[in-house]
């Protein structure tokens, strides 16, 4: 379900185990919950921008707002563990941060990529 529209962009996640299932809650586009800010942080600490770009639209690295359109949930995790070493993605399964963070990372990059969530410094919700 992508997020609403109008002044409050909170997604209301669909019931738990549904397809549609939104993992994020963001209101006006850069205030997020707690798990989804702990992606953000994920991704800020593991420098992701210097291969997909500081707007994860891409730089040596493909676009992740592109990428996260067609890649599912488990396709994403793959890439980011065991990485792509063929494409230069190196994994990531030794890196207890990602590895405690993989579904949160996988929330904020969802978000963004679902256009719900601005780039730039995100805020937990309040």
């Amino acid at each position: 379900m992508p997020a609403a529209t109008g002044s409050d962009r909170a997604a209301v996640p669909a019931p738990a185990g549904s397809a549609d299932a939104v993992p994020y809650r963001v209101v006006d586009g850069d205030h997020v919950d707690a798990n989804t800010l702990k992606g953000w942080q994920t991704w800020r600490a593991m420098a992701c921008d210097r291969c997909h770009g500081p707007d994860q639209e891409g730089l040596v690295g493909p676009s992740l707002v592109q990428s996260l359109k067609v890649m599912t949930k488990d396709e994403f995790k793959a890439a980011v563990l065991d990485g792509r070493v063929e494409k230069g993605m190196p994994g990531f399964s030794a890196v207890q941060t990602v590895v405690d963070n993989i579904d949160n990372l996988y929330a904020y990059l969802k978000g963004r990529s679902d256009g719900a969530i601005k780039p730039g410094k995100l805020k937990g919700i309040e």
